[in-house]
């Protein structure tokens, strides 16, 4: 048996799959909706163990784009790795890790 095409769903789309689902509707019911198989949208219900998946977000830890660039100025201004990270009130040892990946000499 051939392997049918995946079809992409908008970020709008799958909200609303999962909205529906959580709702109750049954799989026939959600795929007339989005004029899809039923069976497309098991699969991405079943991907996800029919649980809503956590909206991702970036850890609290990691340098913001904004801080890469007092950064990169800094080491660019002759400033030292401690003297950054009193400005930025981060750890001298977070600084030192994205001083490596964001700024390179000249």
């Amino acid at each position: 048996m051939a392997q049918g095409k995946y079809v992409e769903l908008s970020v709008a789309q799958r909200t609303e799959v999962w909205r529906r689902w959580k709702a109750g509707e049954s799989l026939h019911t959600i795929g007339r909706a989005f004029a899809r198989p039923h069976t497309s949208i098991h699969c991405l219900l079943s991907h996800h163990g029919g649980i809503v998946p956590a909206i991702r977000r970036r850890s609290v830890l990691v340098l913001t784009a904004g801080e890469r660039e007092g950064i990169s100025r800094g080491l660019a201004s002759g400033s030292s790795i401690r003297d950054i990270a009193k400005g930025l009130e981060r750890a001298a040892s977070t600084v030192s890790r994205g001083s490596r990946t964001s700024w390179r000499p000249p």
